[in-house]
Order: C-alpha cells, then structure tokens, then sequence
C-alpha cells in the first residue's frame, strides 16, 4: 500500500507467494513496509532501494504506488537488469513512453 508501512491483505504478498511456488528467486523492496515484511516473510530476499532490488533480475514487477516508484531512472534500472520487463500492476507507467524506451511492458488491463 503506498505511502504506508501496513501491508495487511496488500496484493504484493499474494504476487510473492505465486512467483514463489512457480519457482522464481524474489528480492523485495518497499520503502517503509520492509520490517513488517521481514516479520512474515523472514526468509526472502530484501534489497536497500529500488535500483538493489534490480540488479540482476530478469523482470521487475511494480506492485504499489510509491511516489518514489513514479520518478525511478529507468536507464539506470535497465542497466542494472538482465531485460527491460517491467510488470506494471498499478499501472504507474505509459506504456507507449517505456516501449519507446526499449522496455517490453505489461499493465493491468491495458495494451
């Protein structure tokens, strides 16, 4: 949830658990909720910032509206990853403005 440290029946959690059991390695950042996160999921991965929780991954999946998460260098991020994929679903990003940027993009509910 964004500009909050709750994440009571925040969807983040249910994303994590699918890519878990689909046998993905997750690294998670969010800005304020880490230690709540930590408390019920002590053994994932959690990164320092956003650009940490990148670095090397395959695809980034974008799952709270952070104002930090709207202003993210996004050459500096793909440089960081393996791809420029990016799973938007809170749709922050202009689809057309991330694939004129190389990136290949998915929204919730959008082209």
């Amino acid at each position: 949830k964004p500009e909050t440290d709750d994440i009571r029946e925040s969807p983040a959690l249910a994303v994590i658990e699918d890519l878990r059991k689909e046998g993905a390695r997750v690294r998670a950042f969010d800005p304020a909720a880490m230690p709540n996160a930590r408390a019920l999921h002590p053994d994932l991965e959690y990164a320092k910032d956003a650009y940490d929780c990148a670095a090397g991954a395959d695809f980034l999946v974008l799952a709270t509206e952070w104002n930090v998460f709207r202003k993210l260098d996004l050459d500096r991020l793909a440089s960081l990853m393996r791809s420029r994929t990016m799973i938007d679903l809170r749709n922050v990003y202009e689809p057309a403005e991330l694939r004129r940027l190389g990136w290949t993009y998915a929204g919730v509910g959008r082209g």
